[in-house]
């Protein structure tokens, strides 16, 4: 275990990922969506497979005993990834990623009805907290519902917010999958699964990329299998608890690329209302972790009484 090194590995992923979404951003008004998943999942395989052959073999990492459960968080979690991306087009890069802070909130809800784990007043509390400031984030596209769901902001944040309750489910099946199945197996499957359903989209229209935005497809890929592999690293080296909310850095790498890059400045509810999901999510984090110490501890008990 080293915690400082767990912690700069997932301050890294978060920066990865944030200029993975730039990246997307940057393309995603001149290509199809699924033109775009493709790419990122595709050339994503690229550093997954290096690192798994780094790791000590490939064959042995794929191996897998639960099809059916990848095929089901493949759907799941590429649907997202279109959603995600999609919203792009509409939003600026910080209020995207604002709005995703939402699937945290809704695992701790799925988690009880699908899964069956006891949730207990708290998590509910800061769960219900968290929403109401989803709520105040999406308050500044609210107006724009009543004009249908034509392309626009509006659109993108409800497509946005779409996408951030298929991560949830998406997790919820991840955590199922974990039961049976490593790490390079679950991001594997994973990435051919998007890369399959973005590949089914070319009957509706690709374009072809010129120079640039064809290195700029290859580098959107490349990060994000380089944030998924330092995601995976950060956890071997810090635990959970003390990892996961540095995952709220990507606020600060959204707002500051969104300015220099794009120009754009979110909105103050945006703010305001990130601050809020953020603060929550924080909370049920810490609160899991005391009450995984506690459960430790109750077990540790146990144990003694009957030797």
């Amino acid at each position: 275990m080293s915690p400082l090194l767990g912690i700069c590995l997932k301050l890294f992923s978060a920066l990865v990922f944030t200029l993975m979404a730039a990246g997307v951003k940057s393309i995603a008004g001149r290509y199809p969506t699924g033109e775009i998943v493709f790419v990122r999942s595709f050339f994503a395989l690229i550093p997954l497979l290096i690192w798994l052959a780094w790791q000590g073999g490939v064959v042995a990492s794929l191996r897998t005993s639960n099809l059916r459960g990848h095929l089901k968080r493949g759907v799941i979690g590429s649907t997202g990834m279109f959603c995600g991306f999609a919203s792009l087009q509409f939003l600026p890069l910080s209020d995207s990623i604002a709005i995703g802070y939402a699937a945290p909130l809704a695992v701790v809800v799925l988690a009880a009805v699908i899964l069956k784990e006891r949730v207990r007043i708290y998590r509910w509390s800061a769960v219900t907290i968290g929403f109401a400031g989803v709520l105040i984030m999406l308050s500044p596209y609210i107006s724009g519902v009543g004009k249908g769901l034509a392309p626009g902001p509006a659109f993108g944040a409800a497509i946005g917010l779409a996408g951030a309750c298929c991560s949830a489910f998406a997790s919820i099946e991840v955590r199922q999958l974990t039961r049976s199945e490593g790490t390079g197996a679950i991001v594997f499957y994973f990435m051919l699964m998007t890369s399959a359903l973005g590949l089914s989209t070319a009957m509706f229209g690709w374009h072809m990329p010129n120079l640039q935005d064809a290195a700029m497809m290859l580098a959107i890929g490349i990060l994000g299998g380089l944030g998924q592999i330092f995601l995976v690293q950060a956890y071997r080296y810090g635990d959970a608890s003390l990892i996961a909310p540095f995952e709220y850095s990507t606020m600060l790498w959204a707002v500051a690329i969104g300015w220099f890059i794009f120009g754009e400045w979110p909105a103050t509810a945006v703010l305001i209302g990130a601050t809020i999901v953020i603060t929550s999510g924080i909370y049920v984090i810490l609160r899991e972790q005391q009450l995984g110490l506690l459960r430790r501890e109750q077990r540790e008990v146990g144990s003694t009484r009957t030797t």
